[in-house]
């Protein structure tokens, strides 16, 4: 009787049949707060071995940051702040009407550049692909819906105190549509060639390379379709309807019929975006204006020219479809430098795998802009090169 009641109250129980047995475990449970500790009595009462350690709720563990992409970030969204504020007052940092490169015109790139060092640390390790590619697709959405909220004309405050968007002039395009189009390609390369990639490298200077060999192919293939439709595609005349710049709508003309022409009116990337979007869906005051040719307040904004030719009052989209295709190799070298900081742990070893990099990406960039390749040039508001030459 004794013997059964001992058992009710759970302060023995019989094991194996062999008797009665002291089964009473002191744990240590191990807590987040430094590296102290708290210890208490828990009775098993006659529970397997390693049972008491699967009713323990799994403790999450904190992901580790890398502090100095943080910093660049915060200090490129410092940057982005000072010129959207200040570039009106200097236009010296603001961006450049059409030709040459500013403070503002690196904001863009450094975003791109982020984005791409981000994916290659967070896909390190991808346990299942479908999962990894369905938040892929989920984030991109979420990107392009934010993308068309903030920027297609949704929302006119605080200048005009009013909401809504006319479907026929609402823009399609933004900087949070190219940072989902570089992220949704950059990612997915990333993910479907996980299995090709080597957990570590061999050795040789180039090991790198080849072993992200599939990466460089997309940002190469990218580079390559921007070049040849920008040189090859014909450019003929088109026209547009000047609804802000006029009292009343006014159908302006701007003779082409080239290729190859790298000015600000007969250039393949705004040819794409009319076919594409649409004239009346892009960006109705682009950053061109502010040339000679336009207004005699260059670089700084003004009213136009009495011979200001006609493209001037013409829309353009800063963040069009075959310049965004251009910049997925942005995101191709910031996963470069992402795949760096995995592979490599020391110091000395990273800046050597990024300073060269960074060498050899000046020397190409110098060449290309000389040879007029691929000048250096800026015609945006978003802090993304066009590269693309005014023509007198």
């Amino acid at each position: 009787m004794d013997e059964a009641k001992r058992m009710e109250e759970g302060l023995t129980s019989p094991m194996n049949g062999d008797g009665n047995e002291d089964l009473k475990k002191q744990e240590t449970i191990k807590t987040n707060n430094g590296d102290s500790a708290i210890e208490h009595d828990r009775d098993t009462m006659a529970k397997p071995v390693g049972e008491s350690f699967q009713d323990q709720p799994p403790v999450k563990q904190k992901t580790k940051r890398v502090a100095t992409l943080d910093a660049f970030r915060g200090l490129t969204i410092v940057l982005m702040i000072l010129v959207d504020d200040a570039g009106g007052a200097y236009p010296r940092i603001d961006h450049s009407p059409w030709n040459g490169c500013t403070l503002a015109d690196f904001v863009m790139p450094f975003f791109l550049f982020i984005v791409g060092v981000a994916i290659a640390l967070a896909l390190k390790r991808i346990p299942k692909i479908k999962d990894a590619v369905r938040k892929i697709i989920l984030r991109t959405l979420k990107l392009l819906f934010w993308g068309i909220l903030l920027q297609g004309g949704y929302s006119h405050a605080p200048d005009v105190l009013s909401y809504g968007v006319d479907m026929k002039f609402i823009r399609w395009c933004g900087i949070l549509q190219r940072i989902a189009l570089v992220y949704c390609v950059v990612a997915l390369i990333e993910t479907f060639t996980t299995k090709l990639r080597p957990t570590t490298l061999s050795p040789g200077h180039l090991s790198i390379f080849t072993a992200y060999k599939w990466q460089w192919f997309g940002g190469f293939l990218a580079f390559v379709i921007y070049m040849i439709t920008t040189f090859s595609l014909f450019v003929p005349d088109w026209s547009f309807v000047d609804h802000v710049n006029d009292d009343e709508p006014k159908r302006y003309t701007v003779i082409c019929g080239m290729r190859g022409h790298l000015g600000p009116a007969c250039n393949a990337v705004g040819h794409v975006d009319r076919q594409v979007w649409g004239v009346n869906h892009l960006y109705s005051q682009p950053v061109w204006r502010r040339l000679k040719a336009c207004t005699f307040s260059s670089p700084s904004e003004g009213p136009f020219r009495e011979d200001a030719p006609s493209w001037c009052r013409a829309p353009f989209e800063p963040e069009g479809f075959l310049s965004s295709i251009s910049a997925i190799l942005s995101g191709t070298i910031g996963i470069h430098y992402g795949h760096v900081l995995i592979h490599f742990k020391g110091h000395s070893e990273r800046l050597k795998q990024w300073v060269s990099m960074g060498f050899v990406l000046l020397i190409i960039a110098i060449i290309l802009h000389f040879t007029d390749g691929k000048p250096m040039r800026q015609a945006t508001i978003s802090q993304k090169p066009y590269h693309l030459q005014l023509q007198d």
